[in-house]
């Protein structure tokens, strides 16, 4: 039998069509729109399993796809974290979400585990944390992204008293974060900051300060990833957990007492001694150039209310009024050079000695 052109053309695209439209369907970090989505099981267990070794839960997660249509996985779940795990510090419990089996045809393709945010005592703490990131997204790519959900817990036991969808964010794994830098985790090697790539460092240090958040350390990697493309490359630091920071204003976050400070909204920089302000010049015109980014990124969401609104554009009318007056931003950023000040204290946080 003769086999026309015409065939084999209609054969090409009936193959190749599928491909592109899965190829070409958003993944769980490219679209921003808010994830509604559902676990469903015991969940009873799972939120009262909070201790020093909690154990994976098995649930079902459902979300709807681009074309409105169902998708159920199964997946494993359990709480994760620290301070925010502690039912004496949160409602609910962080938790890490482990996908059971392949996930090829789903936007979770590219997750084998994700961390999912949870609120602590109101959502509101979640939205201004999820903003956070996205803010650190704009600084640099070495960085986290994330995913604003809606989550409704259905426990199939009847045993949950809590109906009602709750926003929470959704955190790239660690892995996947350094592999889009063409990058892998350091790990078990512990550095001082003078010893990681200055010009990632100097971003994230002046950061932390923009927002408020001490609550971070590269010596004890206090909330605080190291990424290399390889073991001759300097390693590039990459933030997490801004909860405590004083832009996010939860009424939990208090600064460390060593530090000396009366709130989160006292800012301090906690870089290294630089005695040379010089070298703080392409990072300040890095964050000037993003200026009106940053604050679009409070004046538009629809989420925060307008009293947080004003404040938050204060708080940063006070960041970038001091970094561009030479007098101030010296005073500031040498601060870590004085004796007898808190500029050098290194936050060990919870993590083991």
């Amino acid at each position: 039998m003769k086999f026309h052109k015409s065939n084999s053309l209609v054969i090409f695209w009936l193959v190749i069509l599928p491909w592109l439209a899965f190829s070409q369907s958003p993944t769980l970090f490219d679209d921003t729109s808010t994830l509604v989505l559902s676990l469903k099981g015991d969940l009873r267990g799972l939120l009262n399993d909070r201790g020093n070794d909690p154990q994976y839960h098995s649930l079902i997660l459902t979300y709807k796809d681009k074309d409105s249509i169902l998708v159920s996985l199964p997946v494993k779940i359990k709480a994760r974290g620290h301070f925010r795990k502690l039912k004496a510090n949160c409602t609910y419990a962080p938790l890490l979400i482990n996908f059971a089996q392949q996930n090829e045809n789903t936007i979770f393709r590219e997750q084998n585990k994700v961390k999912l945010v949870t609120p602590c005592r109101d959502e509101k703490y979640v939205i201004r944390e999820y903003l956070v990131y996205k803010l650190y997204n704009l600084i640099t790519p070495k960085s986290f992204d994330v995913r604003l959900v809606k989550f409704l817990l259905d426990d199939d036991q009847g045993k949950s008293k809590n109906n009602q969808p709750l926003y929470g964010m959704l955190i790239e794994e660690e892995e996947q974060m350094a592999h889009r830098n063409n990058s892998t985790l350091v790990e078990g090697k512990l550095l001082r900051p003078e010893q990681t790539k200055v010009e990632d460092f100097l971003n994230m240090a002046v950061f932390e300060y923009m927002i408020g958040n001490t609550d971070w350390s590269v010596q004890y990697l206090q909330n605080v990833k190291l990424i290399a493309p390889d073991s001759m490359t300097l390693s590039s630091t990459v933030p997490y957990d801004f909860d405590h920071a004083g832009i996010v204003g939860a009424p939990y976050a208090k600064p460390a007492e060593a530090l000396l400070l009366n709130s989160t909204k006292e800012r301090r920089y906690r870089g290294y001694c630089m005695k040379d302000i010089q070298q703080f010049d392409n990072v300040i015109a890095h964050f000037n150039s993003l200026k009106e980014k940053i604050y679009e990124t409070y004046t538009s969401p629809d989420l925060l209310d307008e009293g947080y609104k004003k404040a938050t554009i204060k708080f940063l009318d006070e960041f970038f009024k001091t970094i561009n007056d030479p007098k101030k931003l010296k005073s500031e950023f040498e601060y870590p050079c004085q004796r007898g000040g808190t500029g050098n204290v290194v936050i060990k946080g919870l993590r083991k000695k």
